[in-house]
């Protein structure tokens, strides 16, 4: 086992430093702050590493249907810590953070620990499953970046919907569907990207893990108890949020 874990560890270095961090910048900046990274990781790494965590935590999802909006599975930040801890090789990794931030151009650090979306999975496994438009609003009293990098993608309908410059009054929207293979990285300002996920057809399955960075990991007590409120209702579940939710948090960088 830790032969794997000191593997994905390297794999996260090395994919950082073959980057074109230069091209990249320029592409983030120009799309509002917004970057598809094609094959970040190599696909028989993330299939061989962390796939298999993902499917054998599905047993732990939470089901929550929000008609008009969302159908979907979650399996949030503290059941990956304690049955897929691999993930954390990937979302804590010094050099995959120092080049978001230098990406993002601020100094970037982990969610809190009682933050259930810091690492956590998304699961679309059943006819219809989908999530319709919204922006990855931060509550924390600095901006939240969103990076999702895509674990399972079986499917031809159920696609990652994105509209760049929604709400820019000078450039021209421009519309985009992705399907995010294995080991695809897509990173953006969750204040800034108006985002779907279409329905998933009959026999199809995706899975995709999101991983949240803050500038300022603080937050006040209202905004904290509406977040969970709203995590509870969308995401993970009234008893899973709630048994976290008032544990002390812990900063890390």
């Amino acid at each position: 086992m830790t032969s794997l874990i000191i593997d994905l560890t390297e794999a996260v270095e090395r994919a950082v430093n073959a980057l074109d961090f230069e091209r990249l910048h320029r592409e983030y900046w120009d799309q509002n702050e917004f970057l598809v990274v094609p094959q970040f990781l190599p696909r028989s790494v993330v299939e061989e590493s962390l796939v298999p965590q993902a499917q054998g935590v599905k047993s732990e999802l939470n089901r929550n249907y929000i008609p008009g909006h969302k159908k979907g599975g979650s399996v949030s930040y503290y059941t990956v810590m304690e049955k897929a801890p691999r993930f954390l090789d990937l979302y804590r990794s010094g050099a995959f953070i120092e080049f978001l931030s230098r990406l993002v151009q601020a100094k970037l650090s982990l969610c809190p620990e009682n933050d259930p979306h810091s690492c956590a999975l998304y699961y679309y496994t059943e006819p219809g499953d989908h999530i319709g438009f919204h922006y990855d609003t931060s509550y924390y009293k600095g901006a939240r970046y969103t990076i999702l990098m895509g674990l399972v993608d079986k499917s031809t309908q159920c696609k990652l919907v994105c509209e760049l410059f929604k709400d820019d009054p000078v450039k021209p929207p421009r519309h985009l569907e992705l399907i995010t293979q294995p080991g695809d990285l897509v990173i953006f300002n969750g204040d800034k990207l108006w985002h779907s996920v279409t329905p998933l057809g009959e026999g199809e399955e995706r899975i995709a893990l999101t991983m949240e960075y803050v500038t300022n990991p603080d937050m006040g007590t209202f905004k904290r108890l509406y977040s969970n409120l709203k995590d509870s209702v969308a995401y993970f579940g009234l008893r899973t949020v709630f048994k976290q939710a008032f544990t002390p948090s812990k900063r890390r960088s």
